[in-house]
């Protein structure tokens, strides 16, 4: 804001004022306010184009229900649309300023749009921005509406909308899961419980495990978007829809629906619609399910690749980049470590979303933005985190068959496959022998007479297949 060419006078709520602005820009004084203000993030309402879209879509379909209900003339509504689609297209975000993270309950961020529009609509019609001598970003771009409907209703659908992506990637994650759950369903892999040696298993099934968990994740994430349809717009300022036609309710969500291809709807209760974001709970605790359960996966990688010499080394994951500037050739579990790392931070932003959630007051929750900003980081990083480890790690993890299978057999584990055979206390006894001596307990075995290593191997091969298979 260096060369100011266009000057706007506004008196609102005692405050008279001059404030200039560059000729270029499509804002007008509340966002300057807003700017000036509220800037506290390096993210404006226009960074994620879901948000600047949803917003768009919600002043679009006002202005044709408002046309319905006899409120705007078909002009300006003509006029109004054309500037929502330049704003969705794009065309407009260095005037959309406003901070995502404003703390004005959501106004700076609405009157940012308000005014962009407006002024966008007054070049439509031939006549200069600044003016609203034709098209006013209250009277004309805000019918029928309030921030307190137009706010919440915007984060719904950019929500609905950027959640479609994040399911598509922990979909494709699942499908590279159940891929290696089969490249590896014949590896013999030692089960560990505690991280001690437990039982004989499948490395392939050590992946089913991760593959159902991963479906799962998806289905759920598919199920908390479903409960973003119900919106509250046609509310205005508290719910009572004070200042909106009788007919602009129903005209609203018909035309938003034939915008967007999502059929939103109203409320049963109005009032509940404005006072709670419950479902933003909801939503952010997928999102932290989601990013703690595929930590966890990662953590486990972590330690079955961990090595080369001195760890278990049964996995071997691609080799990303350098992991040391002072240690030679040696390689870091590097993506697996930035998922773990992007849980820590999405884990941080529902806490951040809880407590929004439960400090709204009365009639509204004036700390929507905090919320949108949380909702879109967590979506974001997974989108783009999960993305990264299916492609660079999943994809190319391979099995060190061998090490797998020598860890397999030379553990106390084989202890457990031998039970049905020769029973509890004969297999706890030479298992304990097998330890003070720091022999294969299957070379004790074979030694003694007591099982050979055939007869062994084809204990293990059986415990290692489930008992109750699908």
């Amino acid at each position: 804001m260096n060369t100011f060419e266009r000057k706007e006078t506004r008196q609102e709520h005692d405050y008279v004022g001059d404030v200039l602005i560059p000729a270029d820009k499509l804002y007008g004084v509340n966002s300057v306010r807003g700017f000036d203000n509220l800037s506290v993030s390096p993210l404006t309402v226009a960074h994620y184009a879901e948000f600047r879209d949803a917003f768009a879509q919600c002043k679009q379909a006002a202005a044709l229900a408002n046309l319905d209900s006899g409120v705007l003339d078909a002009e300006r509504c003509a006029a109004i649309v054309q500037a929502c689609k330049d704003v969705i297209d794009g065309q407009c975000d260095d005037s959309l300023i406003v901070d995502l993270l404003e703390g004005s309950g959501g106004t700076s961020t609405n009157m940012n749009f308000n005014e962009v529009i407006a002024n966008r609509a007054q070049q439509v019609l031939g006549h200069a921005a600044g003016s609203y001598d034709v098209v006013h970003p209250n009277d004309h771009v805000n019918g029928s509406q309030s921030t307190n409907d137009v706010y919440p209703a915007a984060l719904k659908i950019a929500t609905h909308a950027m959640l479609a992506p994040l399911i598509d990637e922990v979909q494709k994650l699942a499908a590279q899961f159940d891929q290696k759950a089969e490249q590896f369903a014949d590896v013999l892999h030692l089960g560990r419980t505690c991280l001690q040696d437990a039982q004989p298993m499948r490395l392939g099934q050590l992946f089913s495990g991760y593959a159902s968990l991963t479906h799962r994740l998806a289905e759920e994430l598919g199920a908390v978007r479903g409960k973003l349809h119900t919106l509250p717009l046609g509310g205005t300022a508290i719910g009572t829809g004070f200042g909106a036609p009788a007919a602009y309710r129903d005209a609203v969500y018909r035309h938003l629906g034939e915008i967007t291809g999502v059929a939103y709807q109203a409320p049963s209760n109005p009032f509940d619609a404005m006072q709670n974001m419950d479902v933003f709970s909801r939503v952010s605790g997928e999102l932290r399910t989601c990013s703690a359960s595929l930590a966890k996966i990662a953590s486990d990688l972590t330690v079955l690749s961990s090595g080369p010499v001195g760890g278990i080394g049964e996995l071997k994951l691609p080799e990303a980049q350098a992991g040391s500037s002072i240690m030679p050739g040696k390689v870091n579990p590097v993506l697996p470590m930035a998922m773990i790392q992007l849980s820590f931070a999405v884990i941080g932003n529902d806490v951040a979303v809880a407590q929004a959630v439960q400090y709204g007051e009365l009639e509204i929750n004036h700390f929507e933005p905090v919320v949108a900003s949380r909702i879109f980081d967590s979506i974001a990083l997974l989108t783009n985190g999960i993305r990264r480890f299916r492609e660079k790690c999943i994809a190319g993890i391979s099995a060190d068959v061998a090490r797998n299978e020598a860890h397999l057999v030379n553990s106390m584990a084989v202890a457990t496959a031998l039970v049905p055979t020769l029973g509890y206390a004969s297999v706890s006894k030479l298992a304990r022998q097998s330890v003070n001596e720091g022999r294969s307990l299957l070379a004790i075995m074979e030694e003694s007479g007591i099982l050979s290593q055939t007869e062994a191997m084809a204990a293990i091969e059986k415990a290692s297949r489930p008992v109750f298979e699908s």
